[in-house]
């Protein structure tokens, strides 16, 4: 596993998200088997940073994430969890109350990342970061981030942060380089910020294009697995894949590990 380190904080290029686990908008308890087996499946392969958030399957993402860090027995300080707010709970009470349910759906005393999820209409960040600021302050997170931010506002709520923002988590992936020319990636490279890449990978593009196939075969390796490569390449780049499946959840953790060469990245890079 390749790793970026920020601000004294270290993280595996790639992560596990959960979107889906558990659920969608709403909790449906008739995934929970095959949604633990998948986070059993990836604690056991050796995925530390787990991606959640308080939207996902209604809060039920976060309870299934908690439950599988206690059943596999891994020490609390050997995982790292992020977790999201809902724009709509940016309110100061609200921020504490949200934190407050989210721990105690995860069973844990401390979330070591919290994010904004979506940028939200009529918020008034001033609010909520005096409501983040002090969760950071108590001990009940460790460290603050957003989610779907563009540049202007990821700029603004930097200045309301009390500790440095860690990450704006953003759709990143071949082909999609929305956040590379509206300027977000270049500017988190530059200021020690990591861009975390979410749904890295476009499925029907990856099995179709002739490019991206080559190099796959030349590694001897998935189109799936050169699409990650090709972000873990990246400075301040992590990236945060999911699957169901015991085999893709480790090809995609093995994905860190393939080097591509500064042409096959520049090949991709250029290929859409």
């Amino acid at each position: 596993m390749k790793y970026e380190t920020i601000h004294n904080l270290t993280l595996p290029k790639i992560g596990f998200g959960t979107w889906s686990l558990g659920g969608g908008g709403s909790a449906d308890p008739t995934l929970d088997t095959a949604s633990m087996s998948a986070l059993r499946s990836a604690l056991e392969i050796g995925y530390t940073h787990f991606d959640t958030a308080e939207y996902y399957a209604a809060g039920h993402c976060e309870e299934l994430v908690g439950r599988a860090v206690r059943e596999t027995n891994i020490a609390r300080e050997k995982v790292f969890i992020t977790t999201k707010i809902s724009p709509e709970h940016l309110q100061y009470e609200e921020v504490l109350k949200s934190c407050e349910n989210s721990l105690r759906r995860l069973k844990m005393d401390y979330i070591d990342l919290y994010l904004i999820h979506w940028p939200g209409t009529g918020v008034k960040y001033e609010e909520a970061f005096r409501a983040l600021n002090k969760l950071v302050r108590d001990g009940k997170v460790r460290h603050l981030g957003v989610s779907n931010f563009k540049l202007k506002l990821l700029m603004k709520v930097q200045e309301l942060s009390d500790t440095p923002i860690i990450t704006d988590q953003v759709p990143y992936r071949l082909p999609d380089k929305a956040y590379v020319e509206n300027g977000v990636l270049e500017y988190c490279q530059q200021n020690d910020i990591l861009l975390t890449a979410y749904s890295p990978v476009k499925f029907r593009s990856m099995r179709v294009h002739k490019t991206i196939g080559e190099i796959a075969k030349a590694h001897s390796t998935t189109p799936f697995q050169i699409a990650l490569a090709w972000l873990v390449m990246q400075p301040r780049v992590i990236t945060i894949p999911m699957s169901f499946k015991p085999q893709h959840i480790q090809e995609n953790f093995d994905a860190a590990d393939i080097e591509l060469t500064k042409e096959e990245f520049k090949t991709l890079s250029a290929a859409w």
